[in-house]
């Protein structure tokens, strides 16, 4: 896309801002520069032509494949141990995809947290967080909407400056209405066991460079909204909140790698309103019905800038639909297992450019749900324009890819769009056998 679709890309957004504030009450003089400021950071992160970018990652993939092929583990089917953590393994650090290579058989890893930050790949590649920041712990599981007490998980992600933000203790915290981050922080749950639970979910509005990894978040509900602090110099009316577990809203350079997630009130993973730059890794879905939408609305152009990676991750049992459901934008959708869905597995609207390479999808009995894509609203006139392809995908119990656009897309453009190369389907168990948050400890590799 040329400098003059993204100008009016630009414009678009603040034009959207009458229609669409992501619950943000009063679009104060704050919010005006905050959000003008993320289309500026969006621009940026945007690739103009996202497959002419390099394969940065391609010999770290290929050592990582090698690893896989000469373990010598036992692989147990499709068998899983719900909700990450406990997976029923407790050998050797195996090394299974290219972003847990980069840090997770290393033993020292709670003393070099930050070497995470040099991980991250697909259109994320590049996100710090709190790289350069100092380390902030949390002691509190309490949650003041208005008021953060020092020590809580919400003082530390309102702050200005880069924080790397970990945790003193296994603890769960409800938050009481959503928690609105700055740009530059990375939340880490590594080393203990961190739930966010049974209260309001992450927004991650008009920043950039946020890293979430390592956290369960589930059972989460709709805020009622009200005066909520969003940074130690500004409080903010927000209306109510949609029960999103992690909602991305204009947004650019996010990573959310090995959590964990189910039964939250909308979304598990949303992102929409220009987000760009993100990558989705090495997560556990499980006993959700619309796990993650990408892109507000058919009318919302805003979303052609968004570039998605989905990769390593297992979307497991009692799913139903959107592992993701796509409108505008480009999805790399990479090496992922799909052991169960109900309704489908890919969908979309309004021409998004979506390339399925290595996945495995296992489709469910009922001879009518073996299809793992689905269109909205339009006819195949225009639907079977849409760049949609599969290319080394493993195909199981009926499952079947409805392909569109040119038949030769992929092998047209042999270099990939965000430097992730994909396994053949196959190698999926392995891949993603270690999804989901992870049970680390000091001193041992995870």
């Amino acid at each position: 896309m040329g400098g003059t679709k993204l100008v009016y890309l630009s414009l678009l957004l603040f034009s959207t801002f009458l229609v669409i504030n992501g619950h943000i009450g009063e679009f104060d003089e704050v919010w005006r520069r905050r959000a003008q400021e993320a289309d500026e950071w969006a621009i940026k992160a945007y690739k103009p032509d996202p497959i002419n970018v390099t394969l940065a990652f391609a010999k770290e993939t290929g050592q990582a494949l090698k690893e896989i092929k000469e373990a010598k583990l036992a692989v147990n089917g499709t068998r899983r141990e719900l909700k990450g953590g406990g997976k029923k393994y407790d050998g050797p650090c195996s090394v299974t995809n290219p972003i847990d290579r980069c840090w997770r058989c290393q033993p020292d890893w709670a003393d070099n947290r930050k070497r995470l930050a040099d991980c991250a790949m697909g259109f994320a590649k590049g996100t710090t967080g709190g790289k350069a920041g100092e380390i902030y712990v949390v002691t509190d599981s309490s949650d003041d909407t208005s008021d953060p007490k020092p020590g809580t998980l919400r003082y530390g992600v309102i702050q200005k400056e880069p924080l790397w933000i970990i945790f003193a203790k296994s603890m769960t915290i409800r938050l009481h209405q959503e928690l609105i981050v700055q740009s530059d922080k990375t939340i880490d749950g590594r080393g203990v066991n961190v739930h966010i639970a049974n209260g309001a979910g992450f927004m991650l509005q008009y920043v950039k460079n946020v890293i979430i990894h390592g956290l369960r978040i589930h059972d989460i509900v709709v805020g009622s909204g009200g005066m909520i602090r969003d940074a130690m110099d500004h409080v903010g009316q927000r209306t109510q909140s949609d029960g999103d577990g992690i909602s991305i809203f204009g947004s650019s350079n996010i990573w959310v790698d090995h959590v964990s997630m189910w039964s939250c009130y909308d979304g598990l993973v949303d992102a929409i309103e220009g987000s760009t730059a993100v990558t989705i890794s090495n997560s556990h879905f499980t006993d959700h019905n619309e796990v993650m939408l990408f892109g507000a609305s058919d009318s919302s152009s805003i979303d052609q800038r968004m570039q998605i990676t989905v990769a390593y991750n297992h979307f497991g049992k009692r799913l139903i639909q959107r592992m993701p459901r796509c409108r505008w934008g480009f999805i790399h959708v990479v090496n992922n297992d799909y052991t169960h869905w109900n309704m489908y597995a890919i969908g979309g609207s309004q021409h998004p450019t979506i390339i399925s390479q290595g996945n495995r999808f296992i489709a469910p009995p009922d001879m009518f749900k073996k299809e793992v894509t689905k269109r909205d609203y339009s006819p195949e006139s225009v639907w079977k324009q849409w760049s949609w392809r599969s290319q080394g995908d493993l195909f199981m119990n009926g499952a079947f890819f409805v392909e569109s656009g040119d038949p030769d897309w992929t092998q047209k453009h042999i270099q990939l769009f965000d430097g992730v190369v994909s396994a053949s389907g196959d190698q999926v168990t392995w891949i993603t056998r270690f999804s989901g948050a992870l049970n680390c400890k000091p001193g041992e590799a995870c």
